[in-house]
């Protein structure tokens, strides 16, 4: 079973492939992408690596969390799903 990782405090320069190439030592990555803004297109500072074996994301976790990447000190943990976005509901200003 595949399992999504976080990872937090990238440097703007950190795009997908050294995302992908850095993370690959721990086993099979699906998917690494660093986000992007929109508007500006530059990093925000975080993206999302895919394993596809569950023990492989843990490795990561744990050898990879407060590591240098970059020169950044990343941060790394399980990605928690976001709740779905409702658009219909009213905001009190």
């Amino acid at each position: 079973m595949s399992k999504k990782l976080f990872v937090g405090g990238l440097s703007w320069n950190t795009d997908d492939a050294l995302l992908r190439e850095t993370f690959e030592r721990f086993g099979a990555v699906s998917d690494a992408r660093v986000v992007f803004d929109r508007e500006t297109g530059r990093s925000r500072g975080f993206g999302f690596v895919t394993f596809d074996e569950e023990e492989a994301a843990k490795s990561a976790i744990t050898a990879m969390d407060g590591q240098n990447l970059d020169g950044r000190n990343i941060r790394v943990n399980e990605a928690q799903e976001r709740p779905p976005r409702s658009f219909n509901t009213p905001r009190n200003y």
